[in-house]
Formats: C-alpha cells, sequence, structure tokens
C-alpha cells in the first residue's frame, strides 16, 4: 500500500512540474532579432521584434527556430538570438495602461498607455499582477490578463 501510494505521489509530482515548466517558451534576447519565412537569412525578412519578445517554438531545423507568435503567425529565427533563462511577454492591445504597483489603485506610469506587441521580462508576479521591466530598462506592472507570457 505505501509503495502504492509513494508511485501514484511521484506521478502528481512529475504531472505537476511537466504543466508548470514550458519548455517550448522562448524569448528573444537579443537587441533586435529578424523573423523569416523560412530557415536561413536568404528568406524573405517579415518582422523585425526587440530584446523580451515572447515565442513558442515549434520545431528546429539546424541552427534555427520555427516559432509562434501570440497572434498565432509562425516565423523561422535563429538560435542565437533566443533564450528560454526567463520568462517574456508581449502587450496584447493598444491602450494597455502600466502601474507603478500591482494594482489599480497605483498611478499609472508616465508612459503609458502603452501599444500592442510592446515586449517585456518578467521579473516576478504578484496574484494577477507581472512585475516588467522593457528592453529600455523601464519597470511597471502590468494586469496578467493583458499580456501574452511564455
Amino acid at each position: 500500500m505505501i509503495q502504492k501510494f509513494a508511485l501514484m505521489m511521484f506521478f502528481i509530482t512529475l504531472f505537476q512540474v511537466s504543466f508548470e515548466t514550458n519548455a517550448d517558451a522562448i524569448c528573444v534576447d537579443n537587441y533586435r532579432a529578424n523573423l523569416r519565412k523560412g530557415p536561413g537569412v536568404q528568406y524573405q525578412k517579415l518582422w523585425e521584434v526587440y530584446k523580451y519578445m515572447p515565442f513558442k517554438m515549434l520545431r528546429r531545423k539546424g541552427d534555427w527556430l520555427h516559432v509562434q507568435d501570440m497572434d498565432g503567425d509562425r516565423y523561422w529565427i535563429h538560435k542565437k538570438l533566443i533564450t528560454s533563462a526567463y520568462k517574456c511577454a508581449v502587450i496584447k492591445k493598444d491602450g494597455t495602461n502600466m502601474r507603478e504597483g500591482p494594482g489599480t489603485t497605483y498611478p499609472v506610469t508616465p508612459w503609458s498607455p502603452t501599444k500592442k506587441y510592446l515586449s517585456l521580462k518578467i521579473l516576478d508576479t504578484k496574484g494577477d499582477w507581472a512585475h516588467t521591466i522593457d528592453e529600455a530598462g523601464d519597470k511597471a506592472w502590468v494586469h496578467l490578463s493583458l499580456v501574452w507570457i511564455q
């Protein structure tokens, strides 16, 4: 009976760990990165993104990664331009307010409201709020419902 319980607890723990970590989550770790139509520099550049832009990795082909953004669009990016060492987020809609603290009672930052596609690094979370930093070093809080996090 004890062995059965221990085995059950092992699988529950394994399930929780695999559910809580997203091995396919990656972030741009370079000042700028080109997203391409195919796996190589010979392919058309479709979009240029900035540091902390999050993506879901779909597959690899050599040194290139096939990725998906929050809109479901797919691109290719070179592996040297990304990291999975931290979590990133992107603003989902224009007019999003960034706050000085984790709640609507805190004032908005001087640079609010922001535009869709602002990319951010997640520093911490508190309840339904994420403490973030952008590539310029500006820190702010944003409600989790207003960002796509990878």
